[in-house]
């Protein structure tokens, strides 16, 4: 039986997936205009709750919560090392100064499509 925690991970997996998707797509190009800080934070929230989502997937016997695991894994770490280095943690490579608006809209879909998968596989 499908519990609130999964929809809600659909409805968070859906709203990140179109942050990244519209601005792409030259639909709200105002989202383009959001300074990196706020894009770091995002990253770094949605990566923490799809590890927190595919740990339930990985304890349900599910496959997918590995996958699920490892690219929470990597949007983590994308995600904390500039908010380490915003700190004054860790070395001036941490900032990711490469990433560009493009980047992270990516990075929102994938992270969106994982979280939209993960409703439905916490219940497998």
């Amino acid at each position: 039986m499908m519990q609130m925690r999964d929809w809600i991970s659909g409805l968070v997996g859906a709203v990140i997936f179109l942050l990244g998707l519209l601005p792409m797509l030259g639909k709200f190009t105002f989202l383009n205009e959001w300074p990196v800080p706020i894009l770091i934070w995002i990253v770094a929230g949605a990566g923490l709750y799809l590890a927190m989502n595919s740990i339930i997937e990985i304890t349900n016997s599910n496959i997918i919560g590995w996958w699920s695991f490892g690219v929470a894994i990597t949007v983590l770490v994308i995600g904390l090392f500039p908010l380490f280095h915003s700190f004054g943690i860790g070395p001036a490579w941490f900032q990711f100064n490469w990433l560009n608006r493009a980047a992270y809209n990516i990075i929102f879909i994938i992270e969106g499509v994982f979280l939209m998968i993960a409703t439905f596989a916490m219940e497998l």
